[in-house]
């Protein structure tokens, strides 16, 4: 599901309202999805927020940040450059699974302008570009949309670490909410999205339009109401053909 015919500069405050219900970005449109299909499989998708104020470090985390302080952290507002392009394709030439071209068909897809509030947090290593976030930021609520990283620096998990700057970086702003994206149940690669503080992690309940705690038996459910919703409909279609 896709919301079309966006502004010039989609506002910080609409961006907050999308996000919490459920809503995310995909190239310069906002869409939704509660299913994904994946290998032949078909997939159920959670979306996930995480409540700031909620948030503490925990071992795992205190270790990544001390591990990584020495590395040169910069924030400025997202500009596409060769410099971005060159390290995504180092990254993308080492990773083992699906990703878009280029930085431009993941965030631009051909448009001349970013219609969102689009921010960046560069990682160097003695002036060495080795990893870059994006992330995109309303007025109260911030979605982490892509990270990428050199994968000489792999054992550094710098994905990981870009999620805690992002984070630390949303807290510092006073703003209520992270927006990680979706996982998908029972497709653990996604996963990752509860590494920042899963205490403090919220899942959207798109069967009844709220968010609840992140639980993975109330996640399980969901799942099975959600497929059983589906079939129930696909039955329908069928029987009115």
């Amino acid at each position: 599901m896709t919301a079309s015919h966006l502004p010039e500069i989609i506002p910080g405050r609409v961006l907050d309202y999308y996000l919490s219900l459920g809503y995310y970005r995909m190239h310069q449109d906002l869409f939704t999805c509660q299913f994904l299909p994946i290998d032949g499989g078909f997939y159920t998708v959670h979306w996930l927020r995480v409540v700031l104020a909620d948030v503490t470090w925990g071992p795992e985390q205190r270790r990544l940040l001390r591990l990584n302080e020495r590395f040169n952290v910069t924030l400025r507002p997202f500009r596409l450059t060769d410099e971005y392009e060159d390290l995504y394709a180092r990254y993308r030439a080492a990773i083992d699974f699906d990703a878009p071209e280029t930085v431009e068909a993941f965030i631009l897809a051909g448009a001349r302008h970013n219609v969102f509030p689009s921010g960046v947090i560069e990682l160097r290593d003695a002036g060495r570009l080795i990893a870059v976030g994006i992330f995109d930021q309303g007025e109260q609520t911030m979605a982490g949309i892509m990270n990428f990283y050199d994968p000489d620096y792999r054992r550094y998990s710098l994905g990981k670490y870009l999620m805690l700057l992002k984070i630390n970086y949303a807290r510092q702003q006073g703003l209520t909410h992270y927006y990680p994206g979706y996982l998908v149940h029972s497709y653990p690669k996604f996963d990752y999205k509860l590494f920042a503080c899963r205490p403090a992690t919220e899942v959207f309940d798109s069967y009844r339009g709220h968010w609840q705690p992140f639980d993975w038996k109330a996640v399980d459910a969901h799942s099975a109401e959600l497929l059983a919703a589906w079939r129930e409909r696909e039955n329908e279609r069928y029987d009115a053909e």
